[in-house]
């Protein structure tokens, strides 16, 4: 072979390599973007996987043990959900960089936890050390909706401060937590005391309003805030604001009397029971 066909040939070698190389890594690209669908259409892929599953030709005997894994899956997939209270609706992560010994990858993650929706975007620099891996967070951004809250706003901040993903989720986790256990709260009595119990705000609101239908002009407005602080420690904080005519004074308790009375049964008997008594002091005929 003589020198000029060598060339030739080692020449087309380093093209192929390239080309490679170049395909490898689009490869890589493609396959780290990733996407974490909601849980209803990762069941409704699941039921249709079975549907298809079933309906095999002739000749195929079914995959029983693969139905059994799937409806397993099903099962664990609607526990988790239901378990965290997180619904992630959307998640990709992008490889930013990549050596022997490190990766930086930015991802973006949407969900939601009960009732509050967030947006995370962040980088993630994993680095290999003696077979050891480490992690840093960097360049966290979260939006959410209640960020309005100035209290939410400052907790936010702190963790992006922080790059603190872990207390940001578990903070998330309880502050959603109060805010359903008010929700159901303010269902339950509303549906129980229709004629008594009235929302205002709906049940996303942060006050419930008690009027007696006998009394005209007779109103206790209790108050639920839910105060998350920058630590990410969360405290409901219940008061009581009553509203009465001058008539009623006669008819009923001191009006000033009732808040300090409210407080005094949220600390002996909790939230719903302090509740319940007030409903039905004022729903009772004198």
């Amino acid at each position: 072979m003589d020198e000029s066909t060598f060339q030739a040939y080692e020449e087309e070698i380093q093209a192929l390599e390239e080309e490679i190389r170049l395909l490898t890594e689009k490869y890589e690209d493609i396959r780290q973007e990733s996407t974490f669908f909601s849980e209803e259409e990762i069941l409704k892929s699941i039921k249709s996987f079975q549907r298809e599953t079933q309906g095999e030709t002739k000749g195929h005997d079914s995959p029983s043990d693969l139905k059994a894994q799937l409806e397993s899956l099903e099962t664990n997939l609607s526990f988790l959900m239901e378990f965290t209270g997180f619904h992630f609706t959307s998640h990709s992560k992008k490889t930013v960089e990549k050596t022997r010994d490190r990766t930086v990858q930015k991802h973006r993650l949407s969900g939601k936890c009960y009732s509050l929706s967030f947006q995370l975007e962040f980088q993630l620099l994993e680095m290999q050390n003696n077979e050891k891996v480490s992690a840093v967070v960097s360049d966290l951004s979260i939006i959410m909706e209640s960020r309005e809250d100035s209290n939410v706003s400052k907790f936010v901040s702190s963790a992006e401060e922080r790059g603190d993903l872990l207390t940001f989720f578990r903070s998330l986790l309880t502050y959603a937590e109060w805010h359903e256990h008010r929700r159901r709260t303010f269902l339950h009595f509303k549906a129980k005391y229709p004629d008594i119990v009235t929302l205002p705000e709906g049940l996303l609101g942060d006050f419930i309003i008690l009027k007696d239908p006998k009394i005209s002009g007779f109103e206790l407005m209790i108050v639920w805030k839910i105060h998350l602080d920058k630590e990410g420690t969360t405290t409901p904080v219940l008061d009581l604001l009553p509203k009465a005519p001058k008539q009623v004074l006669e008819q009923r308790m001191s009006v000033e009397s009732i808040p300090g009375k409210f407080r005094s049964a949220l600390r002996l008997f909790g939230i719903e029971a302090a509740i319940e008594n007030l409903i039905k002091v004022v729903g009772s005929e004198k």
